[in-house]
């Protein structure tokens, strides 16, 4: 165990000193680059310093981000399944326009939903410049 700790040790320390001497290049190609290139970069020197301690989270952070896209495909694609086979199901299956009776009694519902809210935002922020009672 002791073993594994210091090997991880040694492995981080040599991944921080390749970071820092890659921002340290880079900061350095940065800084010769003439005041009127459109690719230098406003960047503080103590950014520099700085990235051996960040690149930890920034590193878990990229991979949370790229599991959640793979996750949110999937679910995106199994989704769109389900529905293709519920949509033919429900038009083959029901004569009745039962799907158009649904769709129109969500829409309405959503839609007023955001109507009563709009309007209690706009008595709310705008009440002290109109002429109307407050009636919250």
């Amino acid at each position: 165990m002791l073993f594994f700790f210091l090997y991880l040790c040694k492995t981080l320390l040599w991944i921080d000193l390749i970071l820092f001497i890659c921002t340290l290049y880079a900061y350095a190609v940065n800084e010769r680059r003439g005041a009127n290139d459109p690719r230098k970069k406003d960047i503080e020197p103590v950014a520099v310093f700085i990235a051996p301690f960040t690149w930890p989270f920034l590193l878990f952070v990229f991979v949370l981000l790229f599991v959640l896209r793979i996750v949110n495909f999937f679910l995106k694609a199994i989704l769109y399944g389900v529905f293709l086979v519920l949509f033919t199901v429900i038009l083959t299956g029901i004569r009745k326009p039962i799907l158009f009776v649904m769709l129109d009694k969500t829409m309405s519902s959503i839609g007023e939903t955001l109507f009563e809210a709009n309007t209690l935002l706009l008595r709310f922020f705008l009440s002290p410049w109109s002429n109307r009672p407050k009636t919250i």
